[in-house]
């Protein structure tokens, strides 16, 4: 059973010099900290109807046990909220101390009632302004006077939620989605990157005029091309204005089954690879809870934060002599609970030894039916008959002191 609290061996940096993460603040969330050096965080969401209590609390549950680190429940109106609470105080009870997001859209007065009892609030920019008196031609708003204007009127209606998150102690998340950009910025910008930094940024400037700086930023959109460039974008403005807010990474709307999973993995994992992003969310088309696994394995195989044992394998051929599938099952069956350490299994000494350069234990095919044991770049144990290999590479594993008994579920 996972729990927001475990803390997992994990990589902030990886020794590799091309890899440097950017150092965002630590936002602190309820007691689970992002940003600074402390683990990418993963989050999820709930689909329940809010107004059911027992089914958004199991379900919650659910995401917790999986390894949800933080829990996010939509309340698009004000009974959602005041039901919010009885969710929150049910899991409490329940032993479970996970933080809760609130995820508003449309209404401030909901985001502001939900940020005197959540631990984190999300808002969309594109959908936190007035639309009444809009005016019908577009290129009103090319008129710096009236674009400013506006800016003015979302800081008067943000005042209040800030303060209200200051006295509370709530984070704030400034989501920005793709679909949802304003008339404001779209006829400016365009739906462009551009536009959906900029509509991150002049919120993030808004919070800090009112010297609020519990904030993190998103930047989401379902093609992983434009939410790729926008973070990278995001990231790079960033540090030019010195701001230093943690960055919340998904694919909105990925999909389900296969192509939610690698649309994730190549948006999420290519930012992470950058050393960008200090909390993720895999957003398929599924229950919330088969979100987890997914985001653990992009966070694993970037090597941004490793919670399992790391493996290596080749995919065989004809130089392969020994049965390389299955010897794969049987190492990782042994050893899969060795969390942190790096153990290849290579199909023969050809590209074999230079492959696995970094791994700490390597099982090599030597001959036909024998296999050579590694200990990282030296061969330590030559000839060793395939039928007893996994069991002399659980030995040597525990000579060198890096073995742990499994714990039983």
């Amino acid at each position: 059973m996972f729990n927001s609290r475990s803390s997992f061996p994990y990589l902030c940096i990886m020794s590799a010099p091309l890899y440097k993460r950017f150092r965002t603040r630590i936002v602190d969330i309820g007691g689970v900290p992002m940003g600074g050096g402390y683990p990418i965080r993963v989050q999820s969401m709930t689909n329940t109807n809010t107004l059911d209590t027992k089914s958004t609390v199991r379900q919650s549950i659910r995401m917790i046990e999986a390894g949800c680190e933080y829990v996010r429940i939509a309340i698009p109106g004000i009974r959602e909220t005041e039901n919010l609470k009885l969710i929150r105080e049910a899991l409490r009870k329940e032993g479970f101390d996970t933080p809760i997001i609130a995820d508003v859209h449309f209404n401030p007065a909901i985001a502001e009632l939900a940020a005197h009892f959540v631990e984190k609030v999300r808002i969309n920019p594109g959908n936190y302004i007035d639309k009444k008196g809009r005016q019908p031609d577009p290129s009103w708003w090319m008129n710096d006077a009236n674009y400013n204007m506006e800016l003015e009127t979302i800081s008067k209606r943000l005042a209040p939620l800030l303060k209200i998150c200051r006295e509370n102690g709530t984070a704030l998340r400034i989501g920005v989605n793709h679909g949802s950009l304003s008339e404001r910025i779209r006829t400016r910008y365009g739906d462009t990157p551009k536009g959906m930094v900029e509509s991150a940024l002049e919120f993030a400037r808004i919070c800090e005029h009112h010297g609020f700086g519990k904030l993190v930023l998103s930047i989401k959109a379902s093609s992983t091309r434009v939410m790729i460039q926008s973070n990278r974008m995001l990231a790079k403005e960033m540090k030019s204005a010195g701001m230093d807010y943690p960055i919340h990474l998904g694919v909105t709307e990925a999909g389900a089954g296969e192509d939610g999973r690698l649309k994730s993995a190549v948006g999420i994992g290519s930012l992470l690879a950058d050393g960008i992003g200090d909390t993720i969310r895999v957003s398929i088309t599924e229950d919330p809870e088969f979100e987890i696994p997914v985001a653990y394995g992009i966070l694993q195989a970037t090597g941004a934060r490793i919670t399992r044992t790391e493996f290596i394998s080749c995919p065989s051929c004809a130089r392969t002599l020994f049965n390389i599938q299955e010897a794969a099952e049987k190492v990782k069956s042994a050893t899969g609970h060795l969390i942190g350490l790096k153990i290849a299994v290579m199909g023969c000494i050809v590209n074999g030894p230079g492959e696995m350069a970094d791994a700490d234990y390597g099982y090599v095919g030597g001959a036909r039916g024998k296999v050579l044991l590694y200990k990282g770049r030296k061969v330590v144990r030559k000839n060793i008959p395939e039928s007893n290999a996994v069991d002399e590479l659980v030995a040597l594993i525990k000579e060198n002191g890096d073995w742990t008994e499994p714990v039983s579920s």
